[in-house]
């Protein structure tokens, strides 16, 4: 009761906090959360793991920037895929069923979900080779009349 009176009053006292021994990191910024390649596996999960969703770790790929989210350490055969060159890394990627699979250089996987484009774009990793195709929507004559009745 008596704290809450002095802060009241404005006469509590005011303690500065010392810098030494404080753990805060401040707020992440993208430039500081690009992948270093040279890490065993699961350096790259935990890096990849610790700027999700915010700032997001990236790499470069095909000329652009590239943002990982959704890694898992992987702990089973090298899966098929269709290889995928990553600036930096020691050894292609492979796009696979499940997702992208990268390599730690300790040879071991790290699997990673989905991947966001520098235009905000996000796509599950497992179509980066199909990320570009489109279908077109046909309809049936029910649902065009559909359609038209919404419209």
């Amino acid at each position: 009761v008596e704290a809450v009176h002095l802060i009241a009053n404005g006469k509590a006292p005011r303690i500065p906090q010392p810098k030494e021994g404080a753990t805060y990191e401040g707020i992440q910024k993208k430039e500081n959360a690009e992948i270093s390649w040279d890490q065993p596996a699961a350096a790259l999960h935990n890096w990849i793991r610790g700027h999700d969703k915010v700032p997001g770790a990236w790499t470069t790929i095909d000329g652009q920037v590239v943002t990982f989210y959704g890694s898992s350490l992987l702990d089973a055969s090298v899966p098929a895929g269709q290889e995928l060159a990553i600036k930096g890394a020691s050894r292609p990627g492979l796009v696979t069923k499940n997702g992208l699979v990268i390599f730690g250089n300790d040879g071991k996987m790290v699997l990673v979900r989905n991947l966001q484009f520098e235009d905000g774009k996000m796509i599950p990793a497992s179509k980066y080779f199909s990320a570009d195709e489109t279908t077109a929507l046909e309809l049936t004559e029910e649902e065009k009349k559909m359609a038209e009745d919404i419209r």
